[in-house]
């Protein structure tokens, strides 16, 4: 059974976010505002989910908010270590900080999150990037108001990047973002130790929040009007194994289903090999679970697969995929693929591809294999050159795009109801959103109808999105 944070502890750290917010008032009072933090996120959900509890404890801490890094006060990197562009995004922005900081040294910098609970990385960011104030690892976020409060009255760098201890934290302040949707995390964590993956090694193994907490959750999320629940986990599947109780991920959706307000429900992610009839059963029988199932696949080969550890078959993988094809008719399908994994021949590749034709999934996440320092397949040498790694994942995104283009053509002619997200990025005249299998949908509309459901009407399908008129 997973522990818990303290009751003693929780106190411990709002009675230092108190002192923060102390200080931090008297600075409003001489200058006008308070100072301002900005918080940049790289990475996955789960990222995105930590980065809403950051802001929610400097907020408790007195501190407002910029997107803009040459207003703030306090800029916090919250990074991801899954593949070595993400932490090259990180250096580089250090890099550039570190000449910000040259003009305005009252400026506190802080680096959190997956990449910094690597040893030789956090080493390497105290060695090079003295500008660095704070370093806390992924473990750490509960006590960034101690944390914080260190590195501002001790005037050094303060870091703590120790592994967990397995604790949870509960009563953690959130700022949520704008717009119906919110993350909720059901576990931490991942056991599978996949042979090309780091997340074992800086989220720590599995732990399950326990059931009330997340319902409890939920519930407060639809009080504050949220609608559209994502349930995040590293392999949602799982959860409830070190629990004391009978209890698993198809009886927390059943659970959220049954909560008024709740209009749609989302999760990530399954891995294959736990991926079963009673969640399936479930996702048929919940009426508010949305028609889409993400279950990463990463490589065609059996001989690749059992060097990757994923504990699974070519063959066991795509019956299961036809098993939620006949269960969840008309579901949108998504997976995960790794390209140019050591061990990984062309043949082995066509695997990959004949996979992607079987399954005819609507999208992929694709990605050339990262060597990450400290996993098993880090120590083997790669088989094919970076060129035909390349042209193999070029390969890969031709097949693919030919499936979801069919697949989106499919939906020109219907009327979907798209919970409506904001304005498109590539058109300022465009509004966008998701239906409920998460196809992306973009059409003209004002922005009052943000945060809103509304029926589209797709008049034209693109690869990765669809067009459409409001009915």
């Amino acid at each position: 059974m997973p522990k818990h944070i303290t009751p003693e502890e929780t106190e411990r750290q709002r009675a230092f976010a108190a002192k923060l917010a102390e200080q931090n008032a008297r600075a409003a009072q001489a200058c006008g505002s308070p100072p301002l933090a900005c918080t940049r996120t790289y990475g996955c959900q789960q990222n995105e989910n930590d980065t809403e509890r950051i802001r929610g404890i400097l907020s408790k801490c007195g501190y407002g908010f910029t997107e803009n890094e040459n207003d703030a006060d306090l800029i916090i990197y919250n990074t991801c270590a899954v593949r070595e562009n993400a932490e090259q995004k990180v250096f580089g922005r250090l890099g550039i900080l570190k000449h910000m900081k040259e003009s305005r040294p009252s400026m506190i910098t802080a680096v959190c999150g997956c990449m910094v609970q690597q040893p030789h990385i956090a080493e390497k960011i105290k060695k090079t990037y003295e500008n660095v104030d704070l370093i806390f690892g992924t473990h750490a976020l509960y006590r960034l108001p101690e944390l914080l409060y260190k590195t501002i009255t001790e005037k050094q760098t303060v870091c703590d990047n120790a592994p967990s201890d397995g604790a949870i934290a509960e009563d953690v302040p959130v700022m949520r973002k704008d717009g119906a949707s919110a993350w909720v995390s059901i576990m931490y964590g991942c056991n599978n130790f996949c042979t090309y993956c780091i997340v074992p090694h800086v989220r720590g193994r599995e732990r399950s929040r326990e059931p009330e907490d997340v319902i409890n959750e939920v519930k407060e999320l639809v009080r504050m009007g949220k609608s559209e629940i994502c349930l995040l986990g590293q392999n949602v599947n799982s959860y409830g194994k070190d629990l004391d109780r009978s209890v698993d991920f198809s009886d927390i959706l059943r659970a959220v289903n049954d909560i008024d307000g709740v209009k749609r429900i989302r999760f990530m992610t399954s891995h294959p090999k736990d991926f079963g009839d009673r969640l399936l059963l479930a996702m048929k029988e919940c009426d508010k679970v949305c028609p889409q199932l993400h279950l990463p696949f990463q490589a065609g080969s059996d001989k690749v697969l059992k060097d990757m550890n994923r504990r699974y078959t070519k063959a066991e993988y795509l019956e299961k995929i036809e098993r939620a094809k006949r269960e969840l008719p008309g579901a949108a399908l998504s997976t995960d693929v790794i390209v140019g994994f050591p061990t990984e021949t062309d043949e082995d590749f066509e695997e990959t591809l004949d996979v992607l034709r079987k399954a005819e999934f609507d999208t992929i996440f694709s990605f050339i294999y990262s060597r990450r320092e400290g996993t098993p397949a880090a120590k083997l040498k790669p088989v094919l050159s970076d060129k035909r790694i390349h042209e193999n994942f070029n390969r890969l995104l031709e097949v693919q795009n030919e499936i979801s283009k069919r697949k989106n053509d499919a939906y020109v002619g219907r009327i979907e109801e798209v919970l409506v997200e904001g304005v498109s990025k590539n058109d300022a005249g465009m509004l966008t959103g998701r239906c409920a299998s998460s196809k992306i949908v973009n059409f003209k509309g004002g922005k009052p109808l943000i945060g809103k459901y509304v029926n589209v009407r797709i008049t034209e399908a693109h690869t990765w999105s669809l067009n459409g008129e409001l009915v």
